[in-house]
């Protein structure tokens, strides 16, 4: 098996580990008996773990080499999450996923390094694959979670067979994986740079990551809590939203090079970001289940490539080294991305669920003024090793 496809795997699985869990979250917030606005300060031990891991984790990844990180970072947050449908208080699902945050920001780092390493060797791009593979992995486990919830299995048992193949399966991938070696390039531009802080003229490019992080967020953590608060459906259409999300969200990113290519990246990020608000109102205000999953599908749709093209135009800037405006750029986004979600939380408990999907429209049409001057009018080529949207609680 080729290198990039063990890595493809990882993302993968991940992503079903992680889709499971949203798929089982009415389930567990019914179980822990807790609001939407505890559910989401729940739900934030995942990235406050995740943040810590990002920051300090980098140099235990290099001791340990990938294989080795790689083992514990897939396979961990499977068997950690699985534990958390027999949890009986939020504070202990808290603790857990605090852990499985500490794992995912480690995996976040082995990943996208490793993937810069073989595209260094190769002269290949595997960056924007290695994520499609993240989204096929989510809508799959995103389709057939609501298939499952629809049959009556409860959700430990679910989290508990998905743990059981992944740590089969992953385990076994995993295993028969190397190291790649070490470029200069790779090392030239990891060091000193991760941390840098956004200036002036990167500010509209953050404003772009901003929204389409928080439209994932509301898509993913919260679609499946919405069709049941807002239409008490059946739970098989209930997660159709999330599943609609996810399927739109990989079949774009799977798609989006060739598209981008022919209209240019302010084009594509204006018509994308143009679908995601279009999405958000229709959630907002849908008078029936079938238009809101509509909103779900334009939403996934619309926040699908947008960071990557943001990302390429801070690799492009030449006020500094590309590697210190992407490093700024993708820092500042895991603000939005992790803390965004419990935040939406708190408007659905305080005003209602509709809400949390409104309040997102500033941002995105924000990020569309943004849009229509900081990101050039022709193809912006993905420099090979640049970092991709972060991971992070929901991949």
């Amino acid at each position: 098996m080729a290198p990039q496809h063990r890595i493809y795997a990882c993302f993968f699985f991940f992503a079903v580990t992680t889709g499971a869990l949203m798929a089982r979250l009415p389930d567990i917030q019914t179980h822990l008996g807790v609001s939407e606005g505890q559910l989401g300060l729940t739900m934030i031990g995942m990235s406050i773990g995740s943040l810590i891991s990002l920051t300090i984790g980098a140099p235990i990844i290099e001791r340990l080499g990938f294989r080795t990180t790689a083992f514990f970072t897939t396979l961990g947050p499977t068997v950690l999450l699985a534990t958390i449908p027999w949890l009986p208080v939020a504070p202990a699902v808290f603790a857990v996923l605090f852990i499985v945050g500490l794992l995912a920001g480690a995996l976040e780092i082995n990943l996208n390094v490793e993937i810069d390493r073989l595209e260094a060797l190769t002269g290949k791009r595997y960056m924007n694959r290695a994520h499609g593979f993240w989204s096929v992995g989510f809508f799959f486990t995103a389709l057939f979670g609501a298939m499952i919830r629809q049959s009556g299995l409860s959700a430990g048992l679910h989290m508990a067979i998905v743990a059981l193949i992944i740590v089969l399966v992953g385990g076994y991938l995993i295993h028969g994986a190397t190291n790649a070696p070490k470029t200069a390039r790779s090392q030239s531009e990891a060091g000193g740079h991760r941390f840098a802080f956004p200036n002036l003229g990167l500010l509209p490019l953050c404003l772009i990551g901003f929204a389409a992080f928080l439209v994932e967020g509301a898509g993913i953590d919260w679609s499946s809590i919405y069709m049941r608060d807002v239409f008490a459906v059946e739970p098989i259409v209930g997660g159709m939203g999330l599943t609609l999300f996810a399927f739109c969200m990989a079949v774009m990113r799977l798609s989006a090079d060739p598209i981008v290519a022919r209209y240019g990246p302010r084009n594509v990020a204006m018509v994308l970001l143009s679908l995601a608000s279009l999405g958000a109102l229709l959630v907002g205000l849908a008078p029936l289940p079938g238009l809101a999953l509509a909103g779900f599908a334009l939403m996934g749709a619309g926040c699908s490539a947008v960071y990557p093209l943001a990302v390429s135009a801070a690799a492009q800037r030449t006020d500094r080294p590309a590697a210190v405006n992407v490093a700024a750029l993708g820092q500042v986004s895991f603000v939005v991305f992790f803390l965004a979600p419990p935040a939406l939380g708190f408007v659905a408990e305080f005003i209602d669920i509709r809400a949390s999907y409104l309040v997102c429209l500033p941002l995105l049409l924000a990020g569309l003024w943004a849009s229509s001057f900081a990101l050039g009018e022709k193809k912006v080529d993905i420099p090979l090793g640049m970092p991709p949207e972060p991971l992070g609680p929901n991949g």
